[in-house]
């Protein structure tokens, strides 16, 4: 389902008659949500307009594969956003829960305008541009800079590349279109550094990551009649993991991408324990038999045909039995 023409003239309106913006984006943020809320916020700010981006969760740290995006400069921590703000636009957010601490800016803005391609999301807006076919965000993000009249600059086009290449693996998923490719190619004429952004985002980590990756492979288990034959495997990122290593919820999201190379598997799972409240992070991935998003939505959580994710406060033991009980009649895509 795509955002109806209505949709993108009321966004077009809402962006043009407002000089004060507030942007947010899903807690825990990541390329796709980061990089398409800054490259709105640099093009609204080099057209005059106050800005401010942030998202509802602690802690307020910038992974360190964006670290070196444009408009950073632009965040702000959840307490500085307004109470009431004029026009509230929020990336990348399915539902108002994932917006944290920052959920309840939905009811006291004056406006809200969703920007998402999620197909699980509740068009919680008063207007939702939500375009379900789109890769990531970010393209759904150009669009609206391009009806805007909007140009779109290197220092733009770098945080849509991010969120471009994360929500396609870069151009690894099934997502990545003809279109996905001839937008990379618009944005590699602005002349970005994308092999910086790129090995930044997929080929950088500290060293420690590579001890705690060998001691979560190590653990990693196959079930081969999980998924109805189709297979799964996980393993775990526990919280004496990270602290043996130094290492944050946010270094180790690379692990599910080593796990979902393993052949015998369809869908790959990853048990992270956020050391801070011991509830557990569980990172979904699919090759392309399962929509994962539709899955981990009726576990409480959300994403895309092909990558999501949701929280347990259940132990281990008890999270991959619900995990493999939903993989049981998790939907299949067509081929």
């Amino acid at each position: 389902m795509t955002a109806a023409e209505a949709d993108w003239t009321e966004a077009v309106r809402l962006l043009s008659s407002h000089d004060d913006v507030t942007l947010v984006c899903h807690v825990g943020p990541d390329g796709d949500a980061l990089g398409s809320m800054l490259a709105l916020g640099i093009a609204l700010r080099d057209k005059g307009v106050a800005v401010r981006a942030s998202w509802g969760s602690r802690p307020f740290e910038v992974p360190a594969a964006y670290a070196a995006l444009p408009g950073l400069d632009l965040l702000v921590e959840a307490a500085e956003v307004p109470a009431a703000p004029a026009l509230l636009v929020t990336f990348d957010t399915g539902s108002v829960d994932r917006l944290g601490v920052l959920a309840d800016r939905v009811g006291t803005a004056d406006a809200v305008l969703v920007i998402d391609h999620h197909t699980t999301n509740t068009r919680f807006g008063t207007v939702n541009l939500v375009d379900e076919r789109a890769a990531a965000t970010a393209v759904i993000v150009v669009e609206l800079l391009d009806r805007m009249g909007l140009p779109l600059t290197a220092e733009i086009a770098a945080p849509v590349y991010t969120g471009l290449i994360t929500d396609t693996g870069s151009f690894k998923y099934a997502a990545t279109t003809p279109s996905v490719h001839e937008l990379a190619a618009r944005l590699l004429a602005t002349g970005i550094r994308h092999d910086v952004i790129s090995r930044d985002i997929w080929d950088t980590a500290p060293f420690a990551y590579v001890g705690l990756l060998g001691s979560v492979c190590s653990r990693a288990e196959l079930d081969s009649d999980a998924v109805n034959g189709l297979g799964l495997v996980w393993s775990t990122v526990t919280a004496e993991d990270l602290q043996l290593h130094g290492l944050a919820l946010s270094d180790v999201e690379g692990v599910i991408d080593v796990l979902r190379t393993s052949r015998e598997a369809e869908v790959a799972a990853v048990l992270k324990t956020d050391p801070e409240d011991g509830l557990i992070k569980v990172s979904i991935r699919s090759k392309g038999q399962i929509d994962v998003g539709a899955l981990c939505s009726s576990l409480g959580g959300g994403g895309h045909r092909f990558a999501a994710g949701f929280t347990s406060a259940d132990p281990c033991e008890v999270t991959v039995s619900r995990l493999r009980e939903a993989l049981a009649t998790a939907p299949h895509l067509p081929a």
